[in-house]
């Protein structure tokens, strides 16, 4: 039997260990830290204490792991895949040489400028006074971002003067993003819709999953600050055939030979966030790992081997191992605690669980930020405490099964966006309503009796 380490404790992690357990090969399944719910299903949680991730390696060696899977954005960044590669174990995440696509967004903006990859026109600055005298040249609309990470939240879209000087101000006065803040990228707003592009690759070779589309502001009708994301669903149906076609000749193509050229081959999961502008697709952000949520969305829509999938891909050569789709839509809601993405409560006793998770077959319930206090109960502890996924033949019965599996989960100052999947619904109910008119034009230019 194959064993599988899984790094990290999210609703990302706990997605990829019900994807690793629906497949037919049978796996002892490890994670670090992992969460309650990843627990519950069986996963065991590594219990030694690991003060470092060299000693992780050591434990993955010890423990004789097969093959260990990265979640978060941050080890890959330290470099916590090289290390596992020098003690000869096999990992599904970039290097970081590799990882710095993510981890410094002066890198990837420079890499997309000098191979012709499009993005949005950028500058890149390390002082605060310059960036300001651009702005003010430019004008409003502009995107501050942070070039190193910020869980997701390092990027301001600025509407007028006074907010772009805001967050200028967020970064370099009050040091909202620490060093992550010492350079800074100022490009042009986009307009369009994002898409979340999941790309598995060796570097040469690549497989893309069901394209997503995530919800990061934390209002309805994406209103109020970014967070790192409160829901999501899949497939996105603005991502029509044609449309992806440009995407891997353009962008995804590009993008893997360019950091081979650069002597950063790439393997792992390339993370492709894109805006689908009315001049074609262009790349918001590159990540070096699965999103989040948009991961809880993705995977239950998929079954096959990700043993051999991942470790063919870590190995410098992918597979050509099946999966399944599943013919339907994907949607996650995250319930979240009041005063997320700033401030918020911890503690909270969570109800309803159980009954959730075993209401409907087609639903699945991920811990994002959850613990178990003294008396074995499940609490929230985190911003996001879980996520909600479900799933079905239409888009709107997924979105309806996914909110009913939340009303039936409560704990004290939980919220939740009402409208994950309205783009989508929104989008694919205006191409039947095409199709209708169509239909209706054809028919009234058909003679009655003709064959």
């Amino acid at each position: 039997m194959n064993s599988v380490l899984i790094v990290g404790s999210g609703g990302r992690e706990h997605a990829l260990l019900k994807a690793f357990l629906r497949s037919d090969r049978p796996l002892c399944m490890f994670a670090y830290p992992g969460n309650p719910g990843m627990e519950r299903d069986g996963c065991m949680l590594a219990d030694t204490p690991i003060g470092s991730w060299e000693e992780l390696a050591d434990w993955a060696v010890e423990n004789r792991i097969d093959l260990t899977v990265i979640g978060p954005e941050a080890p890959l960044v330290d470099g916590i895949a090289d290390l596992f590669n020098e003690r000869g174990l096999t990992v599904f995440g970039p290097s970081r040489e590799a990882a710095a696509i993510e981890g410094s967004k002066a890198f990837s903006k420079e890499l997309m400028k000098k191979y012709g990859i499009p993005t949005a026109d950028f500058s890149i600055f390390s002082q605060k006074s310059d960036a300001w005298e651009y702005i003010k040249k430019k004008g409003a609309p502009v995107v501050v971002k942070a070039s190193g990470l910020a869980g997701g939240k390092g990027a301001t879209v600025c509407d007028t003067l006074p907010e772009a000087e805001n967050a200028l101000s967020a970064i370099f006065d009050k040091n909202a993003f620490g060093e992550a803040g010492n350079t800074v990228i100022i490009e042009e707003k986009m307009s369009g819709e994002e898409i979340s592009v999941f790309v598995v690759t060796d570097g040469r070779s690549y497989r893309i999953l069901p394209v997503s589309q995530d919800h990061k502001a934390v209002g309805d009708g994406d209103t109020g600050p970014n967070t790192g994301g409160m829901g999501a669903y899949a497939p996105a149906p603005v991502a029509t055939a044609e449309l992806m076609q440009q995407v891997e000749r353009e962008i995804i193509a590009p993008t893997l030979n360019a950091m081979e050229t650069e002597g950063r081959r790439y393997r792992g999961l390339l993370y492709c966030g894109l805006m689908v502008t009315p001049q074609g697709p262009k790349v918001v952000e590159f990540n070096c790992r699965f999103g989040d949520p948009e991961t809880q969305a993705v995977l239950p829509l998929v079954t096959g081997d990700w043993f051999e999938l991942f470790r063919s891909a870590a190995a410098g050569k992918l597979s050509a191992t099946q999966w399944k789709l599943y013919p339907g839509f994907g949607v996650a809601v995250v319930l979240a605690s009041k005063g997320y993405p700033k401030g918020y409560e911890k503690g909270m006793v969570i109800n309803g669980l159980d009954e959730a998770e075993h209401a409907l077959g087609n639903l699945d319930i991920y811990h994002s930020g959850t613990a178990v206090d003294e008396q074995g109960r499940i609490v929230a502890n985190g911003g996001r405490v879980l996520a909600v996924s479900a799933w079905a033949e239409t888009l709107s019965d997924a979105i309806a099964y996914a909110y009913e599996g939340a009303a039936a989960i409560s704990f004290d100052n939980m919220f939740f966006r009402r409208d994950i999947g309205a783009k989508g619904l929104a989008r694919l109910n205006g191409r039947e309503s095409s199709c209708r008119r169509t239909l209706k034009k054809q028919r009234a230019a058909t003679p009655p009796n003709a064959k």
